[in-house]
């Protein structure tokens, strides 16, 4: 009898998992494809368990608790799928756990925190510091009461870990970020260190003295998963597994920064480690962040549902050639390599086993498009140079919002409501919202309401 004709087993453990020594916050689809997955390759796999929270939803943790954090990954290629079941992930809690948390964040042979919390979550205000919403108010209040109290904001769970931390004597420990934010390491240690000098300056003070944070840049596609891959993957392998992940073959995992106590040899398993990241995240962010920003709200706005769709549209490649030529233009590494870097991403983003949703990548354009838009626009400025490409992008997200129509977004209510109206008043006051120098650059704004006005029909 092979799989296919089988009736799908449980998929549980049949040894112990390793123990936990890493944990992760925004257990999620990326990060099972990729820091799980890196850890799990590496040789030293069985020493370094990983504690996994969700950042909002308790249904992943519950669901993979009853595999025993185990899970598929489906891995698509032009030769088809290469699965295998990752390890290591030890344990699943959702964000409501708090208790386990703190005792984790107080156990001296926890030595590492990842985040995959994306841009919006770290509760960052306009200037890069720790934003004053209401979030991060009402965490304040919690943690000057209580500091073992439950709060929401990413600054502040850490903070109340590491209290757990310094309280019990359990040393050093190392913050690995990996969203899509310029120099994410002291972007994260800015938004803990603000947050802790507000609750307990001495606890600040420690922070400093023993938390260390380590920039990364990460890629690899993956799009979330659909009931027919959670058939194929029980066809396939005769195992019952109600959260496997699809990914594309590429990876890419660059760091770089001090590990206080340690960590899993992830460069075995293909990670690179370098004295800069930037070079490599301005790449990403730039051409296939960029790209994917483009893709989706000029191809939503043509009728496309995925990536795959969108690239194989002549008139969104040509969009998406536009815009790499602007960005290729700031970028530093060797011009071989971006040139090879734009052929893969063709190929990745035309992967047609990739659906990957446009609709999902439209989120949060608000926190996404100053990182991944912004720097272009601002150098191609700076050179005395109109970028049509780079218009376009911000014309196609004030399209996105003019439509009114599925916009998920931090800031949705305020920026559709901004959104309304006129062209020409709703250019300048989105942009603002953006970055005011750019509402007050008048080429600009003439040039995102020329093809704002092109894809609004208006």
């Amino acid at each position: 009898m092979t799989a296919l004709d089988a009736a799908p087993v449980p998929l549980r453990r049949t040894r112990p998992a390793p123990p936990v020594r890493h944990v992760h916050v925004g257990l999620g689809n990326f990060f099972r494809a990729h820091q799980a997955w890196y850890t799990h390759r590496a040789p030293d796999a069985a020493q370094w368990g990983i504690a996994a929270f969700t950042g909002r939803s308790p249904h992943l943790a519950d669901a993979l608790h009853e595999q025993d954090g185990l899970f598929t990954l489906d891995t698509r290629g032009a030769d088809g799928d290469h699965l295998e079941v990752i390890t290591s992930v030890a344990a699943t809690h959702p964000a409501r756990d708090h208790a386990a948390w703190l005792r984790y964040l107080a156990d001296p042979q926890v030595v590492l925190v990842t985040l995959t919390v994306t841009e919006a979550g770290y509760s960052r205000g306009p200037d890069g510091g720790l934003a004053g919403t209401d979030q991060v108010a009402a965490d304040l209040v919690a943690l000057l009461a209580d500091p073992s109290a439950l709060v929401s904001t990413v600054p502040f769970r850490l903070v109340a870990g590491l209290a757990a931390r310094r309280a019990a004597g359990a040393g050093p420990l190392t913050v690995v970020p990996c969203d899509n934010l310029p120099d994410n390491g002291a972007a994260t240690a800015r938004v803990v260190r603000e947050a802790a000098r507000l609750v307990d300056p001495a606890l600040a003070d420690w922070i400093d003295d023993n938390v260390s944070y380590v920039t990364t840049m990460v890629d690899r596609i993956t799009p979330e998963p659909t009931a027919d891959d959670v058939a194929s993957v029980a066809a396939l392998t005769g195992v019952s597994d109600s959260s496997p992940v699809v990914t594309e073959p590429f990876s890419e995992w660059v760091l770089s920064g001090t590990f206080s106590a340690g960590r899993p040899r992830w460069e075995a398993a293909g990670a690179t480690f370098t004295d800069d990241v930037r070079p490599f995240e301005a790449r990403k962010l730039g051409l296939l962040n960029g790209a994917h920003s483009l893709l989706a709200y000029g191809g939503l706005l043509r009728g496309h549902t995925t990536v795959a769709d969108a690239i194989g549209d002549p008139g969104c490649l040509a969009w998406v050639e536009q815009w790499w030529d602007e960005a290729s233009t700031h970028l530093t590494l060797p011009a071989d390599d971006i040139v090879a870097y734009r052929t893969a991403l063709l190929a990745r983003f035309g992967n047609p086993t990739m659906r990957h949703r446009l609709d999902q990548i439209a989120a949060d354009g608000s926190q996404k498009l100053p990182v991944r838009i912004l720097p272009t626009i601002r150098a191609e400025r700076a050179a005395g140079r109109l970028p049509q490409g780079g218009s376009r992008v911000l014309a196609a997200w004030i399209a996105h919002l003019r439509a009114g129509t599925s916009v998920t977004d931090v800031q949705a209510p305020e920026l559709v409501g901004l959104a309304a109206g006129s062209l020409d008043e709703a250019v300048p006051r989105l942009l603002n919202e953006l970055d005011p120098r750019l509402a007050q650059d008048g080429g600009l704004v003439a040039a995102v309401r020329r093809e704002a006005g092109q894809l609004d029909g208006t």
